[in-house]
């Protein structure tokens, strides 16, 4: 069996070996045991249903989140393998959604993608029935779980479905972003044991994180980008009044190549933003989180938040769509304390029912935290992932790690502000323990005769937005807990007592520092020459350039300049497929020019 796998690995895909967890999933799915694949973003996960589907006998159907490219890019990626596949959705027309269900009953397909609406469809379900499906997984997995971050009740429902189905196949899930919590959900649904649940950890160990305050956004994202002008990014925003301010702000102030991406746009200007990005004509995406999911462009170089994202989960999957070949790429969030509002303000407007909102809000809480730590920011994620899997060391890499200011010892201002909570009989929040501090004049203050207390005015010198900063940090560094839903109190954590003692125990801040960049040596004139070719390739054929190869394999083969076909399958991702198809222009624009 591994001979096997192993074989169809390289001649597919290119690969030599299996990434971490890929061949234990695939031998797990192979011997038809229900499996759950909790793998990052760029590790690997379509692999690990796509051999098993090629290996096995009968069909394999992906149920993936409703996105028409999401299914586009996917079977086009397989096609360009020689693997025959296709999709259903709702950009067919009834002639050719007829046709390809005509083709799928006689069983010209080994794949087939579907939303999972289609499972709605008694006539669906009833050919589906009749067919020898081997295998149904479930990309974005925690798109089924009710705890998940992008929870989708259509994905719920299908589960009954296919428990419903004659003939039980065999069960894969697949996620990147996956709580504890949503992990037993998952296995209780997918009726996974906990011997099949395969977590390989949550590290990229090819991304930077990088927080960055008080800075002049626009005036940052328009450096960053100009300074980057070869690279593709992302770049996320909240609202749609935001991304078209910083369309307008890039493309006529910037002279920036950029499209826009969000669900006031009308469907065909959507698809077409949408390809320009996909297929290399831009380097750069503004979008709201509308944009991105199942996008599989791999040479995506780093993905900025304009503002601050809902969540951890949500912010781990848009983040990771950087790097996906591998290579170093940058995660920026930029921070105002505006965006807490905002983000309160959309939760509160949600028609979630109220344990819905207590759990957003304590989401939104983590993710805020994670604005102010002091922590190594992918200590943090994996700390919040629970991840037990991955190394806990500090990465070496992000914008708290790269800090080479001293941290300075802020314990007495830390004694202040705790006191003064406590004083305030923890009832309120940070910005009336900060007015208090400040000594402010404001009505309430007065109110509750806070003007009395012994801490007022402790800390003048700083500013109220300072103090709310501090406050912050202190949350963050387990020290203060915040409660209570959009309106959190302060409350002391039992980390606080010792430090109202004046223990052993200091707290210590420090102020992040500008990003540093990675040296990747790889000869840049032959790689704009091997992306011209790819290019050119990929507009004859329409399908994205990433289908065809990675910057990754380009990147090396700019290095090795290959001259043989030998030499070209030694490539990272050149496999005896590709080859078969693309191999020769390479080598040949090799042998005429380089």
């Amino acid at each position: 069996m591994v001979r096997n796998t192993l074989t169809l690995l390289k001649n597919y895909f290119g690969y030599d070996a299996f990434r971490p967890g890929q061949e234990k999933i695939v031998n797990q799915v192979l011997t038809q045991q229900n499996t759950l694949a909790i793998m990052p973003t760029g590790g690997g996960k379509s692999i690990c249903y796509q051999i098993p589907g090629l290996a096995l006998g009968g069909i394999t159907i992906v149920i993936s989140p409703p996105l028409i490219s999401l299914m586009k890019d996917q079977v086009d990626s397989l096609e360009a393998l020689g693997v025959e596949a296709t999709y259903i959705n709702s950009s067919l027309t009834t002639n050719e959604q007829t046709e390809r269900i005509t083709a799928i009953r006689k069983g010209k397909y080994k794949f087939i993608y579907v939303a999972p609406e289609r499972f709605d469809s008694s006539n669906f379900f009833h050919m589906i029935n009749s067919l020898d499906v081997s295998l149904i997984a479930f990309d974005e997995a925690h798109c089924i779980s009710q705890w998940g971050h992008d929870f989708r009740p259509s994905y719920r429902t299908v589960i009954d479905t296919v428990h419903q189905l004659n003939h039980q196949p065999t069960l894969i899930g697949l996620t990147a972003t996956a709580t504890t919590e949503v992990i037993h959900d998952l296995q209780q649904l997918l009726n996974v044991t906990d011997e099949m649940v395969v977590n390989t950890g949550f590290a990229r160990d090819n991304l930077s994180f990088e927080m960055v305050k008080g800075h002049d956004r626009n005036g940052f994202v328009l450096d960053y980008v100009n300074n980057h002008h070869e690279d593709a990014g992302i770049i996320y925003a909240i609202t749609r009044k935001q991304v078209d301010q910083l369309y307008f702000l890039l493309k006529e102030k910037g002279g920036v190549s950029v499209r826009k991406y969000h669900a006031g746009m009308a469907e065909n200007a959507r698809k077409e933003a949408q390809n320009d990005f996909i297929y290399d004509n831009v380097r750069v995406m503004i979008a709201t989180n509308a944009f991105g999911m199942g996008i599989d462009k791999s040479n995506v170089r780093y993905v900025i938040h304009y503002a601050l994202p809902k969540n951890l989960e949500s912010y781990y999957q848009e983040a990771g769509r950087a790097g996906r070949d591998g290579e170093p790429s940058q995660c920026i969030v930029l921070f105002s304390g505006q965006d807490i509002t905002l983000q309160k303000y959309l939760i509160d407007q949600s028609e979630m029912e109220e344990p819905k909102k207590k759990k957003e809000y304590d989401k939104l809480q983590a993710m805020i935290n994670y604005c102010h730590t002091d922590q190594c920011l992918q200590q943090y994620i994996l700390e919040y992932f629970n991840d037990i899997i991955s190394d806990h060391s500090e990465c070496g890499r992000c914008s708290n790690c790269n800090n080479d200011l001293e941290k300075v010892d802020h314990s007495k201002e830390a004694q202040m502000v705790l006191s003064c909570v406590k004083r305030m009989d923890q009832r309120f929040g940070a910005s009336l323990v900060a007015k208090v501090l400040k000594g402010s004049n404001d009505k309430k203050v007065k109110q509750f005769r806070f003007d009395r207390l012994s801490t007022y005015g402790l800390l003048k010198h700083f500013t109220e937005k300072e103090l709310v900063s501090f406050i912050q940090f202190l949350v963050a560094e387990n020290y203060l807990v915040a409660e209570g839903g959009r309106f959190p109190v302060l409350k002391l954590s039992p980390r606080a007592v010792d430090v109202l003692k004046g223990g052993e125990d200091k707290v210590f801040v420090q102020t992040a520092k500008v990003e540093k960049q990675a040296v990747v040596e790889y000869d840049e004139e032959v790689f704009e020459q091997l992306r011209t070719l790819r290019k050119s390739l990929a507009d004859e054929q329409a399908v994205p350039p990433y289908v065809i190869f990675s910057d990754k394999s380009l990147r090396e083969m700019s290095v090795v300049k290959p001259k043989t076909r030998y030499e070209m399958l030694q490539i990272h991702g050149v496999g005896e497929k590709k080859f078969e198809q693309y191999g020769e222009e390479f080598l040949a624009c090799f042998a005429d020019s380089m």
